[in-house]
């Protein structure tokens, strides 16, 4: 069974801020017209290691390098002490880091600035309390500038919506 969910802020959410936020865990929210989505995730019934490898293949089979794993959950769980909590966020946590040469150039000459979007990331995390269902995602890229640059960021998340799309089995 899977399920859409939304992570949604109000503008201040680009970048590396929105992949803190989508890393950290996808809250259902309703939200106004006014409100951005952030993330798009599903929801897999699915042990965490079968859906990481199918989003492993999902980006390799689309001819992309993962550049970095991010082990986000064993990183708060080594942590949790030293910052004065003991709360389990997460079973497992990590976000695949990768970039696509053609649409990363194809973004960053209609805007340089395009390259606060990469490397693009998927994430997938489970919690204690959803044992064997595994959220996987991705940051939404902000469609904004010219219209060569909203179309480049257009093809990326088209990229990223098929990654995560395949990793759900859809």
């Amino acid at each position: 069974m899977m399920q859409l969910c939304w992570i949604v802020g109000r503008g201040l959410c680009s970048g590396v801020v929105a992949l803190g936020l989508a890393a950290f865990g996808a809250v259902p929210v309703s939200f106004a017209d006014d409100i951005s989505p952030v993330a798009e995730t599903r929801v897999v019934e699915a042990a965490f290691d079968d859906v990481r490898f199918d989003v492993e293949n999902a980006i390799i089979n689309r001819g992309l390098v993962i550049d970095y794993v991010s082990r986000i959950g064993e990183m708060l769980a080594r942590t949790g002490e030293d910052v004065g909590s003991g709360e389990e966020v997460f079973t497992r946590a990590e976000a695949m880091l990768f970039c696509s040469a053609a649409l990363s150039r194809a973004a960053m000459e209609a805007d340089a600035g395009n390259i606060a979007f990469c490397p693009y990331s998927v994430f997938l995390y489970e919690t204690p309390d959803a044992p064997g269902k595994v959220t996987v995602g991705y940051r939404r890229l902000p469609e904004t500038g010219t219209e060569a640059s909203r179309k480049a960021l257009a093809a990326v998340n088209e990229l990223l919506s098929g990654i995560v799309g395949e990793a759900a089995g859809e």
